[in-house]
């Protein structure tokens, strides 16, 4: 009996004795993978060490490795930097550096702004831009190619020579058009705007211009061949009326001139002899 309990005693002691050497194990692989881990951190670290920096991020912010040197050191952000995606995990919040051509990305497979010397198409950078598209150096992306597009033409214009229109038999016209769409680098180029041919006229004289006015002014003495009929006949009326008072103002200014003449015929005047 006393030899079964000094056995048990032997077991249980080597038994504590085996925790107590794996838990010290456990304690210092700890050490070495995250020496001075400290719960006290700053900049949003959830935890920390001296030499490696973050560890972990307070939640909704997004764990990055920058590197110094040889040295990469964890940090925390609310938004990752450029060049860089983020991704949300249960566990924790990282960002994972963009292709080498991609400048900002969405994910790594689409990138949103290349680098210099590529352009943008599809989400992918690209050197140089498929078929039927062309690199924009602008906006660096792939664009499609836009062609010139002219408007119809305008109507022929009169035809003239020399800025005249009478005094020539053959002279010019003129039709013109504008540019609706202009074109990209690699588009069609835009046609001509405007075409000359020539014309043939019936000859005229070109009026002088004192004798041009005169004809004017008469044309614009004649009558209105709109004007009603009642206006019609009371011009007529006013000009019969105009033309009886002239009779008779010339009637009256002949009838002292005719009784002189009557007179003298009556009474002539006597004649004086010399002796």
């Amino acid at each position: 009996m006393q030899l079964r309990l000094i056995s048990w005693f032997f077991i249980t002691l080597n038994l504590m004795e085996y925790i107590g050497t794996q838990h010290a194990s456990r304690v210092r692989r700890q050490g070495r993978m995250h020496p001075n881990v400290s719960q006290g951190c700053q900049g949003g670290c959830a935890t920390c060490s001296d030499y490696n920096g973050c560890l972990s991020c307070k939640p909704r912010l997004f764990f990055v490795l920058e590197r110094i040197g040889m040295k990469q050191i964890g940090v925390c952000l609310s938004s990752c930097p450029s060049g860089y995606f983020g991704t949300r995990y249960p566990e924790i919040n990282k960002c994972t550096k963009c292709k080498a051509d991609c400048d900002t990305c969405f994910t790594k497979n689409f990138c949103t702004k290349c680098k210099s010397g590529f352009y943008l198409h599809n989400g992918k950078c690209l050197e140089n831009c498929p078929e039927g598209l062309e690199p924009n150096n602008h906006t660096m992306e792939c664009t499609s190619i836009v062609h010139c597009e002219p408007s119809e033409w305008s109507p022929w214009s009169s035809c003239t020579k020399k800025g005249k229109t009478c005094g020539f038999k053959r002279g010019n016209e003129t039709r013109v058009r504008e540019i609706v769409q202009h074109p990209s680098a690699q588009g069609n180029p835009c046609p001509a705007t405007s075409e000359n041919r020539k014309c043939i006229v019936q000859r005229k004289r070109c009026q002088k211009e004192g004798k041009g006015k005169k004809n004017r002014d008469e044309k614009g003495k004649r009558p209105n061949k709109e004007e009603s009929r009642e206006t019609r006949q009371e011009n007529k009326g006013r000009e019969s009326r105009r033309q009886n008072r002239e009779q008779r103002e010339n009637k009256n200014k002949m009838q002292p001139k005719k009784r002189k003449a009557q007179d003298k015929q009556q009474n002539p005047v006597p004649i004086s002899t010399v002796h």
